[in-house]
């Protein structure tokens, strides 16, 4: 494994993905009611990348490894999951911060298991999953906001949340020339 160093901290507004896609990773918007398909069709890319005898290695000193990535995803589908039900139960509920890269650091992303983490992000994607397929009609148009004022309804929430995974694994799929 190569040797652990500090990954800048990513500070982009990625909320322009909802209405524009991304031409980095070519994510495109979908409908909302798609995202739990859309979640598990990931599940066997991110297993076959964590088989990887190099899944553990980062291509450059401060470019996550894909195990890494994977771990981010697993923890972004727990966060998301919860912030979903918060916008399912209470009016326009407020999301407690996440430090993603302070989670990264805290919970040791750089050492842990790629069998592992493979199990433990199929199982909350699918959790993620189910529970965006159980939005009825109606609850698509809830609100919600980030602790930095961002608002979203459930829809616009379900399309933002599936391009934080989808281009994760555009970051762990690509040639690693070009990470």
């Amino acid at each position: 494994m190569s040797e652990w160093a500090a990954i800048t901290p990513e500070d982009r507004d990625w909320t322009g993905v909802i209405d524009d896609g991304c031409a980095e990773c070519g994510f495109v918007p979908q409908r909302a009611d798609a995202t739990g398909t859309r979640l598990r069709a990931t599940v066997p890319v991110w297993r076959e990348v964590l088989s990887r005898p190099d899944a553990a290695r980062r291509p450059a000193p401060t470019v996550w490894s894909p195990v890494e990535y994977a771990c981010h995803v697993r923890d972004t589908c727990r966060i998301f999951r919860g912030r979903l039900a918060l916008m399912l139960d209470e009016d326009d509920p407020v999301f407690p911060n996440w430090d993603q890269d302070a989670t990264a650091v805290e919970d040791d992303y750089f050492h842990q298991s790629p069998a592992r983490v493979a199990g433990e992000l199929a199982a909350q994607a699918e959790a993620t999953a189910a529970a965006f397929d159980a939005v009825t009609p109606e609850q698509w148009a809830r609100p919600g906001r980030r602790s930095n004022g961002s608002v979203f309804t459930v829809g616009r929430f379900a399309v933002y949340f599936l391009h934080d995974v989808v281009h994760h694994v555009h970051d762990v799929t690509r040639p690693t020339t070009t990470r």
